[in-house]
């Protein structure tokens, strides 16, 4: 598989949720992050909106996330720049 990212991202292993407009949470488990985004672990990828605000529980970061890929279980998440 081809490296298509222009960023390191970072492995890390925090707790977060995924919230949308409609007033819906899922928690899930951010797995690698860089300044432009983050690979998520998730129960099922499939009721996850194209976009979505990503919530670190510990330190309560907040982004505003595009969907940019999805397998059955995680999700690629690219941060929108300047909407933290």
């Amino acid at each position: 598989m081809d490296e298509k990212r222009d960023e390191f991202r970072s492995r890390v292993l925090k707790a977060a949720t995924i919230r949308f407009g409609n007033g819906g949470a899922i928690s899930c488990v951010v797995r690698n992050m860089s300044s432009r985004g983050a690979a998520l672990d998730v129960e099922s990828s499939l009721d996850i909106p194209d976009k979505f605000e990503l919530v670190i529980d510990r330190d309560g970061g907040r982004y505003q996330c595009h969907l940019v890929w999805r397998k059955a279980t995680r999700i690629g998440a690219r941060f929108q720049p300047g909407a933290k």
